[in-house]
């Protein structure tokens, strides 16, 4: 049995998706800018998908502009809102995904702003408390913090903070790259000035994003160099993703209770599995809370072993695909920055299963057997 269990990292394309996009890659080949009836029938499906997208964020087709994914809206979101609107001073968290931290951490060596991170409690929750003392210190700052953490499931009270930012007349930015597809979203409820999005979380084509960018805070384009985008990003639309990232969206959302209650019912299973079947087994962050966490993500810390440093290859030797931490750097020896930031022990191994729709409980049973073979394998007992 092959178990994909890294859904936070990518999802599988689902297949109606690819049927929506399927004649914008052969039939549909005109350039969207070209005036004639080839161009036309193009730009006529971006403009469809935009207002099929902002009808389900409750937004305006004029907020919502394609991108390359989340890591580009970003960045797009943070560097112009700095640029346009003269910031010196930004606000974010160390939990936030590297295309925000990394992006605010070169700002700061550059000398364009000043960096302040806010305060977490033990589990990785944001003190809004020391939130809004960094805003009092520090009005009209950049303030990025992500809705839904993409390694330990923790979720930040977006609408307390849009109030706060809005109260110290802050930019306030947010990757909502795992909340979209997985919760109801209004951004006319949201005090939320910009967003990121990207399409392969929720079983879209990779490659595809967009940046909410609310009308009232707007910013100047970020990629140069045409007029596609209401002038606003540069450089020949990806058609078929946006195609294809519209009809996964919608698909979200007719099925998002459905969808919701059948991964809840695998994450409480493999919870209680591990609970029963392993000795001090622990959770990181809120991700083991099914009502107070991001319900695809589960961050598993097990006791330090021997079986440790080899628990990731030699699950995937069981054709079980699973992530140590963040999707970025699932390949790497560096080790998470969210758990450093949470002062996990090193010695424990943590191991994020995330899950979809495509998920089953036949294979939460083989995942947890062959933890159960692993660990017996290298130590003799669990």
């Amino acid at each position: 049995m092959q178990v994909y269990l890294d859904n936070a990292a990518t999802t599988a394309l689902d297949p109606e998706v690819l049927e929506a996009m399927l004649p914008y890659m052969t039939e549909h080949f005109g350039n969207p800018s070209s005036i004639h009836a080839h161009g036309n029938k193009v730009r006529s499906g971006i403009e469809q998908a935009r207002k099929k997208i902002a009808k389900l964020l409750n937004a305006s087709p004029s907020e919502i502009f394609f991108t390359s994914g989340g890591t580009e809206a970003d960045n797009t979101a943070i560097r112009c809102a700095i640029r346009d609107y003269d910031l010196k001073n930004a606000i974010t968290s160390p939990l936030e995904h590297h295309a925000v931290l990394h992006t605010l951490e070169e700002l700061e060596k550059q000398g364009i702003i000043k960096l302040h991170l806010v305060k977490l409690d033990e589990n990785g929750d944001i003190s809004l408390t020391h939130l809004e003392e960094l805003l009092q210190k520090n009005p009209s700052a950049l303030v990025s913090l992500m809705y839904a953490n993409n390694e330990i499931g923790n979720l930040t009270d977006i609408q307390k903070v849009g109030e706060l930012c809005e109260t110290y007349e802050a930019y306030f930015h947010s990757d909502f790259v795992q909340a979209v597809g997985h919760f109801s979203i209004d951004l006319q409820e949201l005090k939320v000035h910009s967003m990121a999005v990207a399409a392969h979380k929720f079983h879209g084509p990779k490659g595809v994003g967009l940046l909410y960018m609310n009308q009232a805070k707007k910013i100047k384009p970020f990629v140069t160099g045409g007029a596609q985008e209401r002038n606003m990003r540069g450089g020949t639309e990806n058609v078929y993703g946006i195609v294809g990232m519209a009809k996964a969206m919608e698909m979200a959302y007719e099925n998002l209770e459905n969808h919701r209650q059948h991964i809840m019912e695998l994450k409480k299973s493999m919870i209680e599995k591990l609970q029963e079947n392993f000795e001090y087994i622990q959770f990181n962050g809120n991700s083991a809370d099914l009502e107070n966490s991001l319900y695809t993500v589960l961050n598993v810390s097990f006791p330090p072993s021997p079986v440790n440093d080899m628990l990731l290859f030699s699950m995937d030797i069981h054709q079980i695909s699973a992530s140590g931490g963040s999707a970025c750097s699932s390949g790497s020896a560096i080790g998470s920055h969210v758990l450093q930031a949470l002062n996990a022990n090193p010695e424990r191994a943590s191991v994020r299963f995330s899950f979809s729709k495509n998920n089953t409980q036949a294979e939460i049973d083989y995942t947890i057997e062959k933890l159960q073979l692993i660990f017996s394998e290298q130590m003799g007992v669990l």
